[in-house]
């Protein structure tokens, strides 16, 4: 029969697990759950901020190349819309929490949204790739975290979402390019 002797950190990191009534128990401490689960949480935001804005271009294009640049957001928009459970079932798994509603996701949203009544094709692509980007970086940082926080588990997620996202990159610059 072998002992567990508990440190310190330990200790108190099982304390605030018992006043956390969602916190999954997990061996990351509290404040790589706090900080992994708001890095995933932000992004989180940010990918819905950007599959309403895709599908918003893609319920508005219009011209020569309509059926191409259709077709292509739709399909850009079902991969982000894929990749937002998985985010936020991640956050929950390591005991944190995430995005309560359309509101909360409105107020961390880093990218900008496009209200205007009409945007010409290549600029709607040229604005996702832009926004693509940014969520890239979002990406390699959260990356950089979990990383440095021993979430192998989050590594390797973001890993596959790194290079989804530079993908849509990629489609989307040779779109607009002429």
């Amino acid at each position: 029969m072998s002992t567990t002797i508990l440190n310190d950190v330990q200790i108190e990191d099982a304390k605030q697990h018992l006043t956390r009534p969602l916190a999954t128990p997990t061996d990351l401490c509290v404040d790589a759950t706090k900080e992994i689960s708001g890095a995933l949480t932000a992004i989180l935001a940010d990918v819905f901020a950007i599959y309403m804005k895709t599908k918003n271009f893609h319920w508005h294009m219009s011209g020569a190349h309509f059926r191409d640049y259709h077709l292509m957001l739709d399909e850009q928009s079902a991969q982000l819309f894929a990749m937002t459970d998985d985010i936020a079932e991640r956050a929950r798994k390591i005991g944190g929490r995430t995005i309560r509603s359309i509101g909360e996701i409105s107020r961390m949203q880093r990218i900008l949204d496009n209200d205007a009544e009409y945007v010409e094709p290549a600029d709607m692509l040229a604005e996702l790739c832009e926004d693509n980007k940014q969520l890239a970086a979002e990406l390699r940082a959260a990356h950089i975290l979990c990383d440095e926080r021993n979430d192998f588990s989050s590594v390797s997620m973001i890993d596959n979402w790194i290079d989804e996202t530079e993908r849509r990159v990629w489609f989307l610059y040779e779109s607009y390019r002429h």
